[in-house]
C-alpha cells in the first residue's frame, strides 16, 4: 500500500469517531486511530475506543497522554463538576474543553507528517454540536490552511486534507450511516458522567443527543444507560 494511502484518524470511542474510523476503512485507507487520556472524567470512552479498534484492521493504535485537567476550564476535566443535565442550552456549554480539537488536531498533524500520511480524519459535527467553537466548519477549513502554512510536507510535499465527513450530518444521519458501515454501537461510549458501573446517565448533552438520534432512526440504542432509560 502506498503511504499517500495513510489516514490518522482521530479516536474518542464515541459514536461518532467510530462511524469516521468505518468511513476511512471504505475508502481503502491504512488507517491509524489516535486517541487520547487528557484527564477526562469520562475515561470509559478510551475503553470504547479499544473495543473499536480490536475489530478493525488498524495498522497502529496510539493513545497519548496530556494533562488538560491541569489546564481546567472544563466540567469533562473538574472531578469537582457534573456536566449539565438540563438539557442543550444556548452559549457555549460547561464541556467545553479550551482548545481541545486544536490541541489534538495538531498532534494528529504531527503524526500525520510523520507517517507521510495526506489525511486526517475527525468526527466534528456542525449540526448537533453542542455550541463547540472547534466543531464549526469554519474552524476546520482555518486549521486546514494552517496544516498547509506551517508543515514542511505542506510547503514542499503534497500537503494534506483535513476530512470531517460527518460534518454537515445530523445524529440521525450519522447513525443511519454508521448501520450502513457495520459499526457496532454497542462498543460505543457518550455520556460525559458514566455511574461508576460504566452506565451512561442519560441525562448529559451527549446522551440527549445520541438518544435523540436513535429515536429519529427508529432503532433502540444498543448501550445500557441508568434505569434502563431509552
Amino acid at each position: 500500500m502506498r503511504v499517500s494511502e495513510r489516514a490518522v484518524v482521530l479516536l474518542s470511542g464515541g459514536m461518532d469517531s467510530a462511524v469516521c474510523l468505518h468511513a476511512a476503512h471504505r475508502e481503502g485507507l491504512e488507517l491509524y486511530p489516535l486517541s487520547f487520556r487528557y484527564g477526562q472524567r469520562h475515561r470509559q470512552e478510551l475503553a470504547a475506543a479499544e473495543a473499536v479498534v480490536s475489530r478493525m484492521p488498524v495498522a497502529r493504535w496510539l493513545i497519548l497522554d496530556l494533562p488538560l485537567d491541569r489546564i481546567g476550564g472544563s466540567a469533562l476535566t473538574d472531578p469537582e463538576s457534573t456536566p449539565c443535565k438540563t438539557g442543550p442550552g444556548s452559549g457555549i456549554p460547561a464541556t467545553y474543553v479550551p482548545a481541545r480539537n486544536t490541541i489534538f488536531l495538531s498532534l494528529a498533524l504531527g503524526w500525520a507528517e510523520t507517517l507521510q500520511a495526506r489525511q486526517i480524519f475527525i468526527g466534528v459535527n456542525g449540526v448537533d454540536y453542542s455550541g463547540y467553537p472547534d466543531c464549526r466548519p469554519e474552524f476546520i477549513a482555518a486549521y486546514a490552511t494552517l496544516a498547509n502554512l506551517a508543515t514542511r510536507e505542506g510547503v514542499d510535499g503534497q500537503g494534506f486534507r483535513i476530512r470531517a465527513p460527518l460534518q454537515h450530518l445530523s445524529k440521525a444521519e450519522i447513525i443511519r450511516m454508521g448501520l450502513e458501515l457495520g459499526v457496532d454501537f454497542r462498543l460505543t461510549r457518550s455520556c460525559y458522567d458514566p455511574d461508576p458501573a460504566g452506565l451512561a446517565c442519560g441525562l448529559c448533552d451527549a446522551c440527549r443527543l445520541r438518544l435523540a438520534g436513535f429515536q429519529a432512526v427508529g432503532v433502540p440504542d444498543p448501550i445500557a444507560y441508568v434505569g434502563g432509560r431509552t
